[in-house]
């Protein structure tokens, strides 16, 4: 096995992300409370994933899984879309706009 691993530009993405300031806002609105599969950082992985795929619906997103390295980055195994579809109805739009925001000001 090498000893040298690369990361994926789909990877390499996500530490600006996932700043202190989405930490701030999953405590702030318990986005991770009661949760058991479905944590954020997978979350909003998967639909960085389907948002630079185009993917069309949330049972496609769900069928996007079956790739063993989309697993292996969104630390997921599968997930039914009825599951992704409770979970976006939970994150407020407020989250979304904060993290834009935040992406805007680190990039300016």
């Amino acid at each position: 096995m090498d000893k040298f691993t690369r990361k994926t530009s789909f990877e390499q993405w996500f530490p600006p992300i996932f700043s202190t300031k989405l930490e701030e806002l999953v405590e702030a609105y318990q986005l991770n409370y009661y949760t058991k599969k479905l944590h954020i950082a997978s979350f909003l992985k998967l639909f960085v994933f389907a948002q630079l795929n185009e993917t069309e619906s949330l049972r496609a997103v769900s069928e996007t899984l079956f790739s063993d390295d989309l697993q292996q980055a969104t630390d997921l195994e599968s997930i039914s879309f009825s599951q992704l579809g409770r979970r976006l109805t939970q994150v407020p739009t407020d989250v979304f706009q904060q993290v834009f925001l935040d992406l805007v000001a680190q990039n300016s």
